[in-house]
């Protein structure tokens, strides 16, 4: 016989109620194989849920400059490939923010604008000792900054009632133009430094830059011709306090030439705080290298009081006469007819003109094995008020 026919032949035999039995059997062995199925899947998906909160809670526990640095990480990383192998294809992916950051790669010469490089750079030359940190500092977006500047009085007058009045003078006003310079510096480095990822060259790039921007600029700021630099404060023309035009500073004498008087030298510096007109001197302050701090320091009023005084806290500038102290290595020393210390209100004597954007250029060839950065912004300066500036020269008269 068949298996067909057996199991025909079998099912046939079966009474109602094992057929029912057989049936339930087969029902309740299928639900337990579906109730394994769905308590695996659970548990599977407990297992995701567990170790989802896991890295939650440690991406939770990360510091904030954690975060902060995966924000910037394409920015850095296209920046970072940029100096490393001049790559510049990453920059031209990336959204940057901001004016200065829209032009990322110059098209006609590879520039490179950073902004964090900017800033860095930028917070060194505020708080760096030359005449920026107490000058006025403006940023513009043009070739040069213009000023205009009112240097004389409406005139005025008395008159009654009944009688004419007299025609008083007319305002005279100035414009002051302030053109802008291009700073360099050119830094080089190594290429088998640059292949070490382990090397911070932004950092480094910065540094660089920063230092010889300070640098430069000081020195431009007192001593500068106004031909592709700035125009310093001690190259404009210097008369005698009080005979002094619009275009010329005032300057106090010593009475000794190359020296301080010897009897009483304070005095002159103390005609010098009052030779410049009091709505300036509120915002009085020195200027002055090491070399003529070290003499000035140590002399005294009639009473045996030091005129020098160092600041109470720390950061605290000094004060001389009561009035800041900024200690500028650019001025002259103490020397025949030298004006080696200023005295001024500059946020309102002297105008420092720039643009706020750094541009840098990644040059691997001219340097071999060396790749030079040269990094470039613009920058001017002049005086802007010369009746806030006065000096101190060391001259008989």
């Amino acid at each position: 016989m068949s298996d067909p026919e057996m199991n025909s032949r079998a099912g046939e035999d079966l009474s109602p109620a094992q057929e029912l039995k057989s049936a339930l059997a087969d029902f309740v062995a299928g639900f337990q194989s579906h109730r394994a199925a769905t308590d695996q899947r659970f548990q599977q998906q407990e297992e995701r849920l567990t170790m989802y909160e896991r890295k939650s809670l440690s991406r939770a526990a990360r510091p904030a400059l954690s975060s902060a640095v995966l924000e910037s990480a394409p920015h850095e990383k296209a920046f970072g490939a940029y100096l490393r192998s001049g790559d510049e294809d990453a920059l031209r992916g990336i959204e940057m923010e901001g004016k200065a950051m829209s032009t990322a790669v110059a098209a006609d010469g590879g520039y490179l604008v950073d902004p964090q490089t900017s800033e860095a750079v930028q917070s060194v030359l505020r708080g760096a000792a030359s005449l920026r940190a107490i000058a006025a500092v403006v940023n513009v977006e043009a070739t040069s900054y213009d000023v205009l500047v009112d240097h004389s009085d409406a005139g005025a007058g008395w008159a009654d009632e009944t009688a004419a009045s007299a025609e008083t003078g007319t305002p005279q006003v100035d414009r002051i133009s302030i053109a802008l310079h291009e700073l360099s510096a050119l830094p080089k480095v190594s290429q088998r430094l640059l292949d070490d990822s382990a090397f911070d060259i932004e950092s480094w790039l910065a540094g660089k830059i920063a230092d010889k921007f300070a640098r430069a600029e000081s020195d431009a700021f007192i001593n500068g011709d106004g031909i592709d630099k700035p125009t310093g404060v001690l190259t404009y023309t210097s008369t005698p306090n009080g005979s002094e035009t619009w275009g010329e500073i005032g300057y106090i004498a010593t009475g000794v030439d190359g020296d301080f008087a010897a009897a009483d030298p304070g005095d002159a510096i103390v005609d010098l705080v009052y030779a410049l007109p009091a709505r300036y001197r509120a915002n009085g302050a020195f200027v002055m290298n090491s070399k003529t701090a070290g003499r000035v320091r140590k002399m005294k009023d009639g009473d045996g009081r030091f005129l020098w005084s160092d600041g109470f806290a720390a950061g605290e500038p000094s004060l001389l006469l009561g009035y800041k102290v900024v200690i500028c290595e650019d001025m002259p020393d103490v020397a025949s007819d030298a004006s080696a210390i200023a005295f001024g209100d500059f946020g309102a004597g002297y105008t420092v003109a720039e643009r706020p954007d750094l541009r840098v250029l990644r040059d691997p060839f001219s340097a071999k094995p060396n790749v030079l950065f040269y990094a470039t912004k613009r920058v001017g300066g002049a005086v802007t008020d010369f009746h806030a500036i006065k000096l101190l020269k060391f001259a008989i008269s």
